[in-house]
């Protein structure tokens, strides 16, 4: 039988690629992405082919990029979440090794397929920090993360009790018809976290991945996330690794836990999940920009894991109250309808949310108690909520000053959230400037975990 780990090499092998990615200093705009693949074509043209599969809703053409031929297939989407650019340089890397180790492309015995951004629109948005990437400061005032219903990644078609989704975007219908055209064996779209350690979502469980991804990890000197997940509905696989399970899953631990499982602003399915239909594996690998040297410190505190997860609640609850009341006091007033300003509207409600779900989990907690990381990564999602929405807040107000358009309501809204900002920024600082982590390492580990998954496709 034809042994994928052999094809690709050893696990010894794997490492040294994903330590081997050279050093970067910046992130390539949407331009230099695409000029980036379109000099590899040009340099490769009988391995690398491309094709438009859609179009954005300003007009930006969607390509999906083949490279090499195989009787596997393994798709790879950039720019699914466009406020997380990471994946920008992974495929810049991938497409390029592919191209020049004819050894690697013909060993791996797969055709690849590469989506370079599933939302050009939302990345232009993001370039402002793309040039100094460790600038946290400058990252969050000019970060953007569209409203869930302007997401990629979760406007696939979802019909559950009483939650219904068909609202597709165009750049879900191009997305969707990469993964038709493509039928991936591997499905990999690319996200990367904001701070604190690596974490790893599966479709599935395959344990003899696992140990493979942590060394990954280990060797490239990132930490991996041992706090609190992203959602109490995962199922944890093994340390800083998940099965990502679907929204239904989602939908039904939101409903037992007393809460509404399908809020105002709610969207549809994850492209994973439409991977599923051909029982693609699919990976997502989290890799922070900012570290944190507590990500991985399970030392036990002297704080009481309930009375933390009580004080995250209350802290998000004051936030998004905070920003709604003020996205009210503004709504009558204000005249561009902007992507900054509905996703500031969607967002806001969504921190009070989270902080009446930790509020509940703190009633079922018992008296142990919290470790360095989970006191670290509960900080995180406090701030996390405040700089992201406040910052979009901040953006569409000041956008609206700067046009000229701004009523007297909206310019005393811009210079409060602007101070309310500072502010929060300043008590995310005095709790310790996270790090920017070496953009190497982090895309060495994100195409490190590629070759790891695709080394396992055909592992019992």
């Amino acid at each position: 039988m034809h042994d994928p780990q052999a094809a690709l090499g050893t696990a010894e092998d794997i490492l040294r690629r994903a330590g081997a990615v050279p050093q970067l200093t910046s992130i390539p705009t949407v331009d230099e992405l695409n000029a980036g693949l379109e000099r590899l074509r040009a340099e490769h043209p009988n391995l690398i082919s491309c094709e438009r599969i859609g179009t954005s809703r300003l007009g930006e053409p969607i390509w999906l990029y083949h490279v090499g031929a195989g009787r596997r297939s393994a798709l790879i989407v950039g720019g699914v979440h466009p406020n997380e650019p990471i994946g920008s340089l992974t495929i810049l890397h991938l497409v390029e090794q592919l191209a020049v180790d004819a050894a690697f492309r013909t060993g791996a015995d797969t055709a690849w397929h590469v989506v370079p951004c599933a939302d050009p629109d939302g990345m232009r948005l993001n370039e402002g920090w793309f040039a100094d990437p460790s600038d946290r400061g400058l990252y969050t005032r000019e970060f953007f993360r569209p409203a869930p219903d302007e997401q990629v990644e979760w406007t696939f078609p979802f019909a559950y009790k009483d939650a219904y989704f068909d609202a597709m975007m165009p750049e879900t219908v191009a997305l969707a018809r990469a993964i038709d055209l493509t039928t991936p064996d591997l499905y990999v779209p690319l996200h990367n976290s904001e701070g604190g350690g690596a974490y790893f979502y599966v479709s599935r469980p395959i344990p003899a991945l696992y140990p493979l991804l942590h060394e990954i990890t280990a060797s490239c000197g990132v930490p991996l996330h041992t706090g609190e997940p992203e959602g109490a509905h995962f199922t944890v696989l093994a340390d800083a690794i998940y099965e990502m399970g679907t929204l239904q899953d989602a939908y039904d631990w939101t409903e037992e836990a007393g809460l509404d499982p399908y809020p105002p602003g709610s969207a549809g399915e994850a492209s994973t999940s439409y991977a599923n239909r051909y029982g693609a594996l699919s990976l997502i690998a989290e890799l922070p920009q900012f570290g944190d040297p507590a990500a991985d410190d399970s030392t036990l505190t002297d704080t009481i894991h309930r009375d933390a997860l009580r004080r995250c609640g209350e802290r998000l609850v004051e936030t998004g109250r905070m920003l709604t009341g003020l996205i009210a006091q503004v709504d009558p007033h204000v005249r561009m309808d902007t992507p900054l300003l509905r996703a500031a509207r969607v967002f806001s409600p969504m921190a009070t949310g989270a902080g009446e779900a930790d509020l509940l989990r703190a009633e079922k907690e018992d008296d142990r108690r919290a470790t360095v990381a989970e006191l670290g990564s509960l900080n995180g999602v406090v701030n996390l909520h405040r700089l992201r929405w406040g910052g979009m807040l901040r953006r569409a107000l000041t956008a609206e000053v700067a046009a000229g358009v701004a009523s007297p309501e909206v310019r005393r809204a811009a210079t409060e959230i602007e101070a309310v900002f500072d502010g929060w920024l300043a008590e995310a600082r005095a709790g310790g400037d996270a790090p920017p982590l070496p953009l190497a390492q982090v895309v060495g580990v994100q195409y490190g975990a590629i070759l790891a998954a695709h080394a396992q496709l055909e592992r019992p």
